[in-house]
């Protein structure tokens, strides 16, 4: 299977070529990487083009956004901009973050699961931290859920999704959406990928509130966007996060923020969140 790997990147001259020795050195290669420089001002680009220079299936390509950090719109943007320089000769396409180390026979694996099953539309391992010389288990989800740090998405699956959305979210409406369409969703406790920057280490409290709004474009509605961010909060060790997070579903609401998804779309996300929590409870 071909697959193709965009790599949305900013400021990361510490990680990025870690991420991609790791992948230059997977047993099987991908067919091509594009590396999105999203307006760096470190030497991110210098060490990408050293990379550029050696393999012929790695490409940069530059862009400049605004310099504040938001999860979700900068990230997916970026992502865009480099899937708009691919063509279709592909199977699957990843979209990963540059800080992330790879075991080599990573893909080899995620080719294994989607060539086991036609409905397979997702593949992912899990994020591993580095805490007390130690690297574990970077327990933000359930485990059922891939990180959007390293998404696989089978090509008829992320056509009908209608790729990825250009918001805060965009890593749990993809997985949902998958279900809608009745494509299967794989995790594999196998695949340990080392995460060299914590998750949300540079969010600042916009972003927090960005989350509420997250859950209110989801369809999901206030009952289940409150079970969901006392979770969140709680896995971060942050009970206060809760208050942000309602903030911002209550202020997206208000303000009448239009929906990632259609009304079919969200009644399915609503009633499959319901049944997913009572099959916790019971």
């Amino acid at each position: 299977m071909n697959y193709y790997i965009v790599i949305p990147t900013y400021n990361e001259e510490k990680f990025v070529s870690l991420t991609l020795q790791s992948l230059v050195e997977q047993t099987v290669l991908p067919s091509k990487i594009v590396l999105v420089n999203d307006n760096s001002t470190d030497k991110t680009e210098e060490i990408i083009n050293s990379f550029v220079a050696k393999y012929s299936f790695i490409s940069l390509v530059n862009k400049t956004s605004d310099a504040i950090h938001l999860p979700g719109s900068k990230v997916i943007q970026a992502f865009q901009t480099g899937f708009e320089t691919l063509d279709e000769n592909y199977d699957f396409i990843v979209k990963i973050d540059s800080d992330l180390i790879f075991p080599s026979n990573y893909f080899e694996t995620i080719i294994k699961h989607f060539k086991s099953d036609e409905r397979i539309g997702m593949v992912g391992g899990f994020c591993y931290i580095e805490k007390n010389g130690e690297f574990v288990l970077e327990n933000l989800t359930d485990k059922d859920h891939i990180r959007g740090a390293l998404k696989a998405y089978r090509k008829e699956t992320f056509k009908q999704i209608g790729g990825l959305k250009q918001a805060m979210g965009w890593d749990t409406v993809d997985e949902l959406l998958c279900k809608f369409y009745n494509w299967k969703v794989v995790t594999d406790e196998s695949l340990h990928v080392k995460h060299l920057k914590p998750t949300g280490a540079n969010y600042n409290k916009v972003a927090r509130y960005k989350q509420g709004e997250a859950f209110y474009t989801l369809g999901y509605g206030f009952l289940i966007t409150a079970i969901a961010s006392a979770k969140l909060a709680m896995m971060k060790k942050k009970p206060l996060l809760f208050l942000d997070y309602i903030k911002g579903f209550w202020k997206a609401k208000s303000d009448k923020k239009p929906l990632l998804v259609t009304k079919e779309q969200a009644q399915f996300i609503r009633n499959y969140r319901l049944q997913k929590m009572k099959e916790k409870l019971f």
